[in-house]
């Protein structure tokens, strides 16, 4: 199905389809539409995981790490200063081998502080022991998101994986992406719009 996404929202979508067990989320731009996507699909019941909303990004990926110490499936975002706030976990990360995705918003880091696009904070990262990819499109964001949980959970591989998006160049312009869904995905769509106009109808 073809659908018009950002690529946040791309993104947010190949999550949706790779079935996260924790999302542990906290905002900052250009990221923080991929944590709210989440979060409404969530609340909504398209998708079944536990929703942390912590109280920085190193808490983010402690979050994230703990869970899949524990065997489930994990997913965080980042960008930028955010990024560079969860250096000491990456490397814990990497050395623990836990398979977590982590997408990064590509953004310049200060000083001077700014929201330019620029791809200096993860690649200031790339000896920190995360498989780093970097997306062309929309569609490829919602494909590389799917492929960093089979490649980062891969037994011969067992190694965090970041997918990166260039800030505002690829998060907030918008491209026709296909989303493949599955006729149980159908179905459930269906209970998940009739759920939610009965929640809508009750405020």
């Amino acid at each position: 199905m073809k659908r018009f996404l950002s690529g946040d929202e791309a993104l947010a979508e190949g999550v949706r389809l790779a079935r996260p067990q924790v999302i542990s989320a906290y905002p900052i731009t250009p990221q923080t539409v991929v944590v709210e996507r989440l979060s409404e699909m969530v609340e909504s019941g398209a998708l079944e995981a536990e929703y942390i909303h912590v109280e920085s990004e190193h808490s983010a990926l402690s979050a994230a790490m703990g869970a899949s110490a524990t065997g489930a499936r994990t997913f965080t975002a980042t960008s930028s200063q955010g990024l560079l706030y969860m250096a000491e976990v990456l490397t814990y990360a990497a050395g623990g081998r836990f398979p977590i995705v982590m997408m990064n918003a590509n953004r310049a880091t200060a000083l001077p502080w700014n929201i330019y696009g620029d791809q200096r904070d993860s690649l200031s990262l790339l000896d920190h022991g995360w498989i780093q990819a970097y997306a062309q499109d929309n569609q490829e964001a919602l494909d590389m998101a799917l492929m960093a949980y089979a490649i980062a959970e891969d037994p011969r591989v067992s190694t965090p994986f970041m997918v990166n998006l260039d800030g505002f160049a690829l998060t907030h312009t918008y491209e026709s992406v296909d989303v493949r869904i599955s006729r149980s995905q159908t179905s459930s769509s269906r209970r998940i719009e009739r759920r939610t106009a009965l929640i809508s109808s009750t405020r």
